[in-house]
């Protein structure tokens, strides 16, 4: 044993670090074959989507028309604000005096009346008279009270109405679109409880014309065989 000489150590096995003795003591790794790598290479590798890659749902945009200049803007299909204050109409077709008095005109068939409503204790004089006096029937009655008591206007104004042409139902009808009118003209904030009940629609129908050759507008003369 003591006649065993050292190991000689070269020059470059001086120089050698730790790391690069170590590579060389690894194994080498298994060769992997030139198809399979190109295949490897060529697959496309897909990311995990993440939550900035997700669609985000786009909010409904919201519409601005203009009507008679005035900007409006439409809702966005969202549900409606129960707080929010009624809007009122871009066009009132009654009007407000000097005197405060609201004014309204409404037509049916050849019937015009012409309404004037302010503060009052509920009266209703129509051509001079009152109303039941006027209308005898209970039914044109309650048409004309009907715009009064959807905006709970009855006892607290004075009507006043002026009406000539047509018979007792084309004037009932006028009566009530001219006081619809009267009442918005008044307070604009009425206009959707009004356009609910139909009041501030003109009822447009009328009475078909005559024709030659028949006894009424479609009503033909009796037939003689003999």
């Amino acid at each position: 044993m003591d006649n065993e000489t050292p190991e000689e150590v070269t020059p470059e096995a001086e120089n050698e670090t730790p790391e690069v003795a170590a590579e060389a003591e690894a194994p080498a790794a298994e060769e992997v074959p030139a198809e399979a790598a190109a295949s490897i290479e060529e697959a496309p590798v897909e990311a995990a989507p993440t939550a900035a890659d997700a669609p985000a749902e786009e909010a409904p945009a919201e519409e601005t028309v203009e009507v008679d200049g005035v900007e409006v803007t439409l809702g966005s299909g969202g549900p409606a604000d129960e707080n929010a204050e009624p809007i009122a109409p871009a066009m009132i077709r009654g009007k407000i005096d000097r005197f405060g008095v609201a004014m309204g005109t409404g037509r049916r068939k050849t019937s015009v009346a012409r309404v004037r409503i302010k503060e009052g204790d509920g009266k209703l004089t129509i051509n001079g008279r009152e109303l039941s006096e006027y209308f005898t029937t209970e039914r044109d009655r309650n048409q004309i009270l009907a715009p009064l008591n959807a905006t709970d206007s009855l006892g607290s104004v004075d009507v006043w109405v002026r009406v000539n042409g047509g018979g007792t139902t084309g004037q009932a009808g006028a009566i009530v679109l001219g006081i619809a009118r009267a009442l918005e003209a008044r307070n604009p904030t009425l206009h959707s409880i009004l356009s609910e009940g139909g009041f501030l629609t003109r009822d447009g129908r009328m009475v078909e014309r005559k024709k030659y050759g028949f006894r009424k507008a479609r009503r033909s003369f009796q037939f003689s065989k003999r």
